[in-house]
């Protein structure tokens, strides 16, 4: 390593130790004191000069090697990992909007994707006038396109695509083309993709649910039926055939109202404020969660998961992972992605 760099490590600092290494590393390889393919310290050297357990220093070796930071050589030690500038691939990465479970499959493909690409994010909030002209402004920039196409009519209603939009991405090169979340078959030619089926994901999802399901006296879905990002109709229609395929009772709300009646039912949210309306209407009448009333809400993130909402969601990580595992690989594959049910105390 060179002599000039220095890993720095704050004792006073919230920021876990391992995560200062890793930081610090970063940094230096970005300031310019670590070359690609630099030799740094064993574990063994690190901890000793900075004063850490072996186990710090080994947990942030293992995080660089995950992200194809650093390579290991055996029987010579560690290296910043030796990537040609004119081999990395330039990624176009077009989400309709930043929300925390979009951010988290954008981030899990950007760390399984590491030094072998350069991603660059851009977001369209449903917008079709921004998704065409995001796409005209780049296109043949790029390696590859990855676009997640969700779109908002004129009546703010989901819509998958329009002609003008199908148009578009016609101009991109199938063999550089990925779609993730949402997929339109029409697009002509081979090209990836990664999508949810929302119509049977739900389904199923809450198939897996139902022995606890049937304990509520009826099941209502809160599905904001206009929105600036809104969601796909087809969560509706699989939604509407598990009740009656199971002769339940149910109904479908746009919103939480304020002081609604509570009873013994279970409560389907799609977005984060449906769900903080309704736990503290819960909390207010002293009802208790997962026996007076029950829910589960759509898309998991870290906070329902610390508050124990049952959740039916895609597997983000699977998503994002398996999306950079295609551009590394050149796959042209199309992925019915993981959707899972996750029962929890809200149930």
């Amino acid at each position: 390593m060179a002599e000039t760099f220095e890993i720095n490590i704050n004792e006073h600092s919230r920021v876990p130790k391992y995560k200062q290494i890793v930081d610090s590393i970063l940094n230096g390889i970005d300031g310019g004191e670590i070359q690609i393919g630099e030799k740094i310290p064993s574990i063994n050297e690190l901890s000793e000069s900075c004063f850490l357990s072996r186990d710090t220093v080994e947990k942030a070796y293992k995080e660089l090697r995950k992200r194809q930071i650093i390579e290991s050589v055996k029987g010579k030690g560690y290296y910043i990992s030796r990537v040609n500038k004119n081999d990395i691939i330039n990624i176009f990465f077009l989400i309709n909007k930043p929300s925390t479970y979009k951010m988290m499959i954008y981030n899990y493909f950007v760390n399984a994707i590491g030094t072998k690409g350069n991603v660059e994010m851009y977001i369209y909030h449903c917008d079709e006038t921004l998704f065409i002209n995001s796409l005209k402004k780049n296109l043949g920039g790029f390696d590859y396109y990855v676009i997640m196409p969700h779109f908002r009519d004129e009546q703010s209603k989901h819509t998958s695509s329009t002609r003008e939009v199908l148009d578009m991405i016609e101009k991109i090169p199938k063999n550089k083309l990925l779609m993730l979340d949402n997929t339109k078959p029409n697009i002509s030619g081979e090209y990836g993709s990664i999508y949810q089926d929302f119509e049977h994901d739900i389904y199923n999802a809450l198939k897996e649910g139902l022995d606890k399901i049937k304990k509520y006296e009826k099941i209502i879905l809160v599905y904001p039926d206009r929105s600036i990002h809104p969601y796909p109709f087809r969560i509706v229609r699989g939604f509407e055939k598990f009740c009656k395929d199971f002769k339940l009772d149910y109904e479908i709300l746009d919103e939480i109202y304020p002081d609604m009646e509570l009873q013994k039912d279970i409560f389907i949210t799609i977005r984060e404020r449906d769900l903080v309306n309704l736990v503290k209407q819960i909390r207010q009448n002293n009802m208790k969660l997962g026996e007076d009333i029950g829910i589960i809400s759509y898309n998991e993130t870290p906070l329902k998961e610390l508050l124990g909402i049952t959740v039916i969601t895609t597997d983000f990580k699977a998503m994002g992972e398996s999306a950079a595992y295609m551009i590394l690989k050149n796959k042209k594959e199309s992925v019915n992605n993981v959707f899972k049910f996750i029962q929890r105390d809200s149930l």
